[in-house]
């Protein structure tokens, strides 16, 4: 009786002695782990920043956290005061670390091109100036397409209807200067040469079929819409309600 007693009071010793090694280790092990931690600030991105914004336009899209070290992702952007004058040659998505080499002069970016998203392809189509908002559309921007053409609706005869098509749609590239020189007319003299300007815009598939038959069958219109711009009120256009 006495010999197992005595064994259950060295069991119950030697088990608190254990408790307290090892709250003793993870203690040590915390404050090893704390003194190696370092916290750094970093710019995170909350909601998606379009490729083309200007780093002035961001204040409500970022926040700054702290976060380990560690996760702190090289080339981070650490001032925003560095990034004054330049724009996102990206799209930002959230959750993204703000990084230096994602951002760059303006005019840089003009000329020359963005990144085609995953998923959509590239299409180009020229247009006369006064159809790419007099030519001032550049790579980076969001553009809405405004499609114009004569169309047959149910067993009715055709008519002209213009409509937005397509909205904020991401320009990839711009080649500004394309001389063209129009068919012979019906006196088969040449008319004078036209400027007109080649974009390149980034679409998924059903959308480039419906931007290309706008472009061969009708005329098409490229409106600058920035993020901002509102959505809502488009409608198919024809003479009744223009003239309402």
């Amino acid at each position: 009786m006495k010999t197992r007693l005595i064994g259950a009071i060295l069991a119950i010793l030697l088990a608190t002695a254990g408790a307290v090694v090892l709250i003793g280790y993870v203690r040590t092990a915390d404050a090893r782990a704390a003194d190696g931690a370092e916290f750094v600030t970093a710019y995170v991105v909350t909601k998606e920043i379009p490729s083309g914004t200007p780093a002035e336009q961001i204040g409500d899209l970022i926040t700054a956290r702290q976060i380990p070290a560690l996760a702190a992702v090289p080339g981070r952007v650490t001032t925003l005061a560095k990034l004054a004058g330049l724009v996102s040659d990206v799209t930002l998505m959230p959750g993204e670390q703000l990084l230096s080499s994602r951002w760059v002069d303006a005019a840089k970016l003009a000329s020359g091109t963005v990144a085609v998203p995953d998923g959509m392809q590239a299409v180009t189509i020229a247009l006369p100036v006064e159809r790419v908002v007099g030519g001032t559309i550049k790579a980076g921007d969001t553009v809405g397409v405004v499609i114009a053409a004569s169309v047959k609706l149910g067993s009715s005869a055709e008519a002209p209807i213009t409509k937005q098509a397509f909205h904020k749609v991401l320009v990839v590239s711009v080649q500004q200067g394309t001389v063209v020189t129009p068919k012979k007319a019906a006196t088969d003299a040449l008319s004078d040469p036209v400027s007109a300007v080649m974009v390149t815009l980034a679409r998924t598939t059903p959308d480039v079929e419906k931007l290309i038959w706008g472009q061969q069958f009708g005329t098409v219109w490229l409106t600058l819409e920035t993020a901002k711009a509102s959505e809502t009120g488009s409608r198919a256009v024809n003479g009744s309600i223009v003239f309402q």
